[in-house]
């Protein structure tokens, strides 16, 4: 099938998300968001993401199929997260997949949730980069691979050492009290700020770690710094503590994916997750880019949050590869390795 129609099921969190691709081509997606009834706890609870996921389920794919002006008997195959995630929340999207399979009888593909992140990028760039460096930035995970084909073989390059760099806006976000999620407040309120008024820490940079610890990440310290920042300074200023914790984060992002690329010889680099929405982070990676000569390819903001269509992006590129489908029965694994592309 060189223009396969790949239904893609993403439930790793708080969002249930159905995607409809056609080879390259997306044709729907579609998320219903849970984030609203997790804010009163300032970050996502398992149990209520889930029972959120079986509400949603059914409606979530019959209205990305009236969008793709399709019927589930057009549908060549699916694709699901398997992990990882939150075990729950992933059961939700597997039993569904699972059931639609079976039903249409149709193959059926059990996918990395971080593998997909970068596919997605694939549904807007048609020109092929691997192998490329990718910096995968969520609440979740901060991690920088080597995608040397993306249906295949990925190594993992490195990783944080404690606080995905998402999850760090959130916190301080919350220390600042500017609610849940807290990466588009504080990318919103760093507009207004000076991103050099506050010379916040950055991990992992000093001269043994670059020897040592070259490509990991580590914001725990930069986490403290800016709370005990916050603490000693009563009328502190909110968008300057904005703008200079999120050039903190971006700045070392830049720094371990450019340098990721020097030591590699790749030329290429892809930025995927939620993180990658980010403002900053999008102007001060294409203006870095370009001057150490490195192709940067990021998705549209709406493609960096999870989403249904990254998973049926990964599907179309398995179908396409000739990968072996997944056994209908398998397990979903809330600590997938990135490298483990497909169960």
């Amino acid at each position: 099938m060189n223009q396969p129609i790949v239904l893609g099921i993403e439930t790793s969190c708080d969002e249930t998300a159905v995607g409809i691709v056609r080879g390259r081509t997306l044709l729907a997606n579609v998320i219903a968001s849970s984030v609203e009834e997790h804010a009163r706890f300032g970050g996502v609870v398992p149990e209520i993401a889930s029972r959120a996921h079986l509400e949603a389920m059914q409606p979530t794919i019959m209205q990305a199929l009236k969008i793709a002006n399709i019927s589930l008997r057009d549908v060549d195959a699916i694709a699901v997260t398997a992990g990882p995630g939150l075990v729950g929340a992933l059961l939700v999207g597997v039993g569904a997949a699972t059931g639609l399979a079976l039903g249409l009888d149709k193959p059926m593909y059990a996918l990395n949730h971080l593998a997909a992140h970068i596919s997605v990028d694939f549904l807007t760039h048609a020109a092929p980069i691997e192998p490329t460096i990718a910096l995968l930035v969520s609440g979740g995970h901060s991690s920088l691979l080597q995608v040397n084909e993306i249906t295949d073989s990925i190594v993992k390059l490195g990783a944080t050492m404690d606080d995905a760099a998402g999850e760090a806006f959130d916190k301080i976000a919350r220390v600042m009290k500017l609610g849940f999620p807290g990466g588009p407040a504080i990318d919103a309120l760093a507009h207004k700020g000076d991103e050099t008024a506050i010379d916040f820490p950055r991990g992992l940079t000093t001269a043994n770690d670059w020897r040592t610890r070259p490509f990991d990440f580590s914001f725990s310290g930069l986490k403290t710094a800016v709370a005990r920042y916050i603490e000693a300074t009563p009328d502190y200023a909110k968008a300057n503590v904005a703008a200079s914790f999120q050039e903190a984060i971006v700045d070392v992002l830049l720094l371990k994916s450019l340098a990721a690329c020097k030591a590699t010889g790749i030329d290429s680099l892809i930025i995927a997750g939620g993180v990658a929405a980010n403002s900053r982070l999008r102007t001060l990676a294409q203006a870095r880019c370009e001057k150490a000569g490195v192709r940067l390819r990021i998705p549209a903001p709406a493609l960096c949050t999870d989403n249904g269509a990254m998973v049926a992006a990964l599907g179309s590129l398995m179908v396409a590869a000739g990968r072996t489908p997944s056994p209908i029965a398998f397990d979903a694994d809330s600590s997938l390795p990135v490298t483990t592309i497909n169960i």
